[in-house]
C-alpha cells in the first residue's frame, strides 16, 4: 500500500529518509493511547452526525481487533508506516476496508499525537505518585524502628551535631512529598484535550470537542488550536519534575554508598540490591544506588534536550517536535525502575546502631550544646563560641573528647560550668534539646511521622481517584 498521504507525490520516499524520519520504533509505546483516542474520536463523529452510525460501529470494532493483535504481539510495526498513527490506521483499513479511512475525518496527526502524549503522561503521573507514596513508606518504617538511633549529622560532610537517624530519613520523606505535590499540580496541565485542533487551525467539520473530552475524561479543552498542537510545556514540566525526583534519589544514593562503606559502616544493604567483583571476592558493591546516581544525568539531559528543541520553534507543528518522545519514554523507564527498586532496598536495609553511636561518642558534635549552656548562664554567645573552640583544641591536643574532661578542666575554661554539663553533653540530651517544630527531638520526629502517615493516606486516596479518571 502506498503512503496514506501520498496523493500529491510522484516519487517514493527515499529509503534513508524513511528510516531517518520514522518514529514508529519508539512511538509504538503509545499504541494503547492512540487507539483510545481514536475510539473516542470516531464515537464523537457519530454523535455529531458526521459519520453514519453503521460506519462508526464498524470502525470501532476494527480498532478493537487491531488493539487485541497489538496486545498479543501479532502486529507488525513497520518503518514504512512512519508512526503509530499511520500504523494503526493502515491495520484498520486492512481489517475493515476503505471505511477505515473515514476515521481520520476532522483531525490531523498533529492534534492526534498531542492527544496520545496527554493520555500517556496522565497515566504515568498517577503511576509515579503511587510509586513515590510507596517509597515514602520505606523510610517511615525505618524511622519508626530507629527512634533511638543517633548518628552524627553532617554539614560540609564534617560531623556537626547529633541527630536521630529517624530525623535524617524523614528529610527524604519530605523531599518525596514535594515531588508528589509537583506531580499532582502538573496533572492539571496534562489533563487537557488538544484533539479537534486539526493541523493548526481547527476543522471545517462540526465536531464537538467537549464531547470527546468527556469520553476521554479530560477536564479541559485547549482554547487555541495553534497552542494545542504546538504545546509541549506539559512534557517539559514532567521532565523537570522527574529530574528533581532523580536528584533526590541521587542524594540518597550518595549517602547510602557512603554509609555502607567500611569507613562508615552505618548501614548494610541487602544482598539482593548489591553485586560482587569479578576479581575481588570480598567485595559487596552498592550497584543500585550507584546506577541511580549515574542515571540521574540522562534524565537531566532529556530535560535540557527538549528545552533546546523548543527554544526557537515557530508555531505551529514542526518535525523537530518528533524529538519530544524518546526522552520522555526513556525518562519514564528510568524513573520507574529507580522508584521500584528504592522502596524495597530501603525497607530491607540493616541499620548499624552500634556504629552510629560509636561515631557520636567519639567526636565533637556536641560542642554547640556547651556554647548554648554557657549562653543560657549569661555569657554572650560569641564569647561562648570562642571558649568552646579553645576547649575543642585542648581536647585534640590531649587526645580527649568533651565528655572525657574533668570538672576541674571544664572550670579552667569557665567558672560557669557545673556537674549538669555531663548530662547536657549526652547524645540523647543533645538530640532532645532541639524540641522545636521540625527539630530532631524524639517527640518532634514522632509527630513528623504521624503527619507523614496521614499524608500517605491522602495520597493513596488521590491515586485511587485519578487512576480511575485516567484509564
Amino acid at each position: 500500500m502506498s503512503k496514506l498521504w501520498g496523493g500529491r507525490f510522484t516519487k517514493q520516499t527515499d529509503q534513508l529518509v524513511e528510516e531517518y524520519t520514522a518514529s514508529i520504533t519508539f512511538d509504538k509505546e503509545m499504541a494503547e493511547e492512540d487507539i483510545q483516542g481514536s475510539l473516542a474520536h470516531v464515537t464523537m463523529l457519530g454523535h455529531c452526525g458526521i459519520l453514519p452510525q453503521e460506519d462508526v460501529e464498524k470502525i470501532k470494532e476494527g480498532l478493537l481487533k487491531v488493539r487485541e493483535r497489538i496486545r498479543r504481539g501479532e502486529h507488525e510495526f513497520s518503518v514504512a508506516d512512519e508512526d503509530i498513527h499511520m500504523s494503526v490506521e493502515k491495520a484498520l483499513i486492512n481489517e475493515i476496508g476503505p471505511v477505515g479511512g473515514k476515521l481520520h475525518t476532522g483531525r490531523s496527526r498533529n492534534d492526534q499525537v498531542a492527544t496520545d502524549m496527554h493520555l500517556y503522561l496522565r497515566k504515568r503521573i498517577v503511576e509515579f505518585v503511587d510509586l513515590l507514596r510507596k517509597l515514602q513508606e520505606a523510610p517511615i518504617r525505618q524511622a519508626q524502628a530507629n527512634m533511638d538511633t543517633i548518628p552524627p549529622g553532617y554539614t560540609h560532610l564534617q560531623r556537626a551535631q547529633p541527630i536521630l537517624f529517624a530525623h535524617h530519613l524523614m528529610a527524604y520523606v519530605a523531599m518525596f512529598g514535594r515531588d508528589i505535590e509537583r506531580l499532582q499540580d502538573s496533572y492539571k496541565r496534562v489533563d487537557m484535550l488538544p484533539l479537534g485542533a486539526g493541523a493548526l487551525a481547527g476543522t471545517t467539520f462540526p465536531i464537538d470537542r467537549w464531547y470527546t473530552a468527556k469520553l476521554l475524561n479530560f477536564s479541559r479543552v485547549y482554547e487555541n488550536s495553534l497552542d494545542a498542537v504546538s504545546d509541549r510545556d506539559f512534557i517539559v514540566e514532567f521532565l523537570s519534575n522527574a529530574a528533581l525526583i532523580m536528584a533526590h534519589l541521587s542524594r540518597l544514593s550518595e549517602e547510602l554508598i557512603l554509609w555502607s562503606s567500611t569507613e562508615f559502616q552505618f548501614v548494610e544493604l541487602d544482598d539482593a540490591f548489591c553485586t560482587g567483583s569479578s576479581i575481588m571476592p570480598q567485595k559487596k558493591n552498592p550497584d543500585v544506588p550507584e546506577l541511580v546516581r549515574g542515571k540521574t544525568g540522562r534524565v537531566y539531559g532529556h530535560l535540557i534536550g527538549l528545552l533546546t528543541v523548543l527554544k526557537s520553534l515557530p508555531l505551529a507543528y514542526n518535525k523537530d517536535m518528533q524529538e519530544d518522545k524518546e526522552g520522555m519514554f526513556d525518562t519514564v523507564k528510568t524513573l520507574r525502575g529507580a522508584l521500584q527498586l528504592f522502596a524495597p532496598m530501603i525497607e530491607t536495609m540493616k541499620v548499624r546502631k552500634d556504629r552510629m553511636r560509636r561515631a557520636v561518642d567519639q567526636d565533637f558534635s556536641n560542642a554547640t550544646d556547651i556554647a548554648d549552656f554557657l549562653a543560657a548562664k549569661g555569657m554572650p554567645f560569641r564569647q561562648a563560641h570562642e571558649v568552646i573552640g579553645k576547649m575543642v583544641l585542648y581536647c585534640i591536643q590531649n587526645g580527649k573528647f568533651l565528655l572525657d574532661l574533668t570538672m576541674d578542666e571544664f572550670k579552667e575554661f569557665s567558672p560557669l560550668f557545673d556537674e549538669t554539663i555531663y548530662q547536657v553533653l549526652q547524645p540523647e540530651s543533645v538530640v532532645n534539646a532541639r524540641n522545636v517544630y521540625g527539630g530532631t527531638a524524639a517527640s518532634q520526629v514522632a509527630a513528623a511521622i504521624e503527619r507523614a502517615e496521614a499524608e500517605l493516606a491522602r495520597t493513596a486516596a488521590w491515586v485511587e481517584e485519578y487512576a480511575e479518571k485516567s484509564k
